[in-house]
């Protein structure tokens, strides 16, 4: 059984070793605007998600285009000596989770009180390069 185990263990950090992803965790913005923005770029080549992200009015673009450029410069350190243009890297999967809430409280009519729920949200990026099969 421990054997079955190890062996699980060391293909899982082999396949990790493979993946060049970067991670954002609780940014102060709500899950739902984020969300908006990343499937504007979802599996689309990097430097075209990187254009999109920069024309992009909305301020959760220039958060994910950090961490964009954070995905790629960890890609770089894996991969010394590669050209970006000849890997033809892509983004393989964005996913953008809730994080904590704040919650406030904020003075209603009457005496009463509302909450306010401040939103928050991991994202997490992965980057892949697309194989071109010659036949």
């Amino acid at each position: 059984m421990g054997l079955r185990k190890r062996e699980k263990a060391t293909e899982l950090k082999e396949a990790k070793k493979k993946t060049y992803f970067a991670k954002l965790n609780n940014c102060p913005t709500s899950p739902r605007k984020m969300r908006l923005v990343a499937d504007l770029v979802r599996g689309i080549n990097v430097d075209r998600a990187l254009h999109i992200l920069k024309y992009n009015p909305k301020e959760a673009s220039l958060r994910l285009e950090k961490l964009l450029l954070s995905a790629i410069a960890n890609w770089q350190t894996k991969n010394e000596g590669v050209r970006i243009e000849d890997s033809n890297l892509f983004i393989k999967e964005i996913s953008v989770d809730a994080g904590r809430q704040l919650k406030r409280i904020r003075p209603a009519p009457q005496g009463r009180a509302h909450r306010i729920r401040k939103r928050s949200n991991h994202v997490t990026l992965i980057i892949d390069s697309r194989v071109i099969k010659v036949n």
